[in-house]
């Protein structure tokens, strides 16, 4: 199966006993997770979860808050 550019189907994981699962190697390689990186995992019942970076998504909320003039700083904060 052909994916549109920039969409992946990385296969199949199983949870372990301790509710661990192993994110495939290429996964990781694509989007640069190493071991350390903290990762945000959301939920909606209705369409199921999804793993994010936590960085990506502290840059994306300060893109948000920037818009609604909420937020003066860069993601470190600063100007």
């Amino acid at each position: 199966m052909t994916m549109p550019k920039g969409k992946h189907i990385f296969g199949t994981v199983k949870v372990g006993e301790r509710g661990q699962i192993v994110i495939p190697k290429e996964a990781r390689e694509i989007f640069n997770i190493n071991p350390g990186d903290t990762l945000l995992v959301l939920g909606d019942e209705k369409q199921g979860i999804a793993v994010v970076k936590a960085d990506v998504m502290e840059e994306v909320a300060v893109k948000i808050l920037k818009g609604l003039g909420h937020f003066k700083g860069g993601a470190d904060g600063e100007e």
